[in-house]
């Protein structure tokens, strides 16, 4: 049976808007943006040569939750459809109803906004790095239609901070850098494929 989904929904009794955008973002599950931010954080580092400075710290741990938080947004407008068949997701703020697609971009956009603008406090490498960082971001959702392996579409946007790591410092995005995003995305391929176990019962 089909749950329906209500553009004019309210929050159950003793829910605020609040928190049910936290539950949208993935608030209480801080693994997804821990796993984004190590690489960047190991690259930033590298590219340093040592400690890169608060600023940079604070751009890029801001940056990766709030990216982490507005893909969230986007992945579950994408797969609401598909979620409700699925025991993990069915109750997810989007497919549930309590919160409607308008919403949920709504709050991903701003999310995405204040990240960029975080973006905009660097270098022009760093900017210019962040357009196909948002455009991966924005494929993701809709690769898994299309792509036989979307987990490396996935590894490529989780990957992303490592050349903006580098152009932040250094300004360019040398081979090293290649070389972390080549590794990180095969670490990706492997922890997301584990994941998809999870739901290998409602394929």
């Amino acid at each position: 049976m089909n749950i329906p989904i209500s553009s004019h929904s309210r929050p159950p009794a003793g829910r605020s808007k609040l928190s049910l955008y936290l539950d949208l973002i993935r608030w209480d599950r801080p693994a997804g943006w821990l796993l984004l931010l190590w690489p960047s954080l190991t690259a930033l580092w590298l590219a340093a040569g040592g400690f890169p400075g608060w600023h940079l710290v604070a751009v890029f741990v801001l940056g990766t939750i709030l990216m982490r938080s507005a893909g969230c947004c986007i992945n579950d407008v994408a797969d609401r459809e598909f979620d409700r068949h699925v025991k993990r997701t069915a109750q997810r703020p989007v497919t549930s109803g309590l919160i409607s697609v308008k919403e949920a971009l709504a709050v991903g956009a701003v999310l995405a906004l204040v990240a960029f603008g975080l973006v905009l406090t660097t270098n022009a490498a760093t900017i210019a790095w962040s357009f196909p960082a948002l455009a991966v971001t924005l494929i993701y959702p809709y690769a898994k239609r299309v792509v036989s392996m979307p987990q490396a579409v996935l590894g490529v946007a989780f990957s992303f901070g490592i050349p903006m790591a580098y152009a932040a410092v250094q300004g360019r995005v040398p081979l090293e850098a290649w070389g972390l995003m080549l590794g990180n995305l095969f670490w990706v391929l492997a922890y997301d494929t584990e994941y998809a176990m999870v739901d290998r019962d409602d394929d």
